[in-house]
């Protein structure tokens, strides 16, 4: 990935555009240390295109939405991710 802030983050939202698994967007997402709560992290939160835009190029579907920075989606393989403001869980974490 690249070191600048914004290409790396456009670079990120181009790669989710191929993520099958939670996983990959894991290994895509990394968790920034003292940043993120959650399993991995986007930096651009609210940014547009998102990360479910990208996902949905990938063949995600939504499991469900409360708002734009809060929501679950399904992968091609089964698996699911949370999205909250930017913190990425692994699994349907609706509270």
């Amino acid at each position: 990935m690249p070191d600048n802030w914004r290409e790396r983050t456009s670079a990120q939202l181009v790669a989710l555009e191929s993520a099958k698994s939670a996983d990959d967007v894991l290994r895509i997402l990394p968790v920034v240390p003292g940043v993120s709560a959650g399993d991995g992290f986007y930096e651009l939160s609210g940014s547009d295109p998102s990360v479910w835009d990208s996902l949905r190029k990938a063949g995600w579907v939504q499991i469900w939405a409360v708002a734009s920075y809060y929501y679950a989606m399904r992968a091609p393989d089964g698996t699911a991710i949370t999205y909250i403001e930017g913190d990425i869980y692994r699994g349907d974490r609706r509270g």
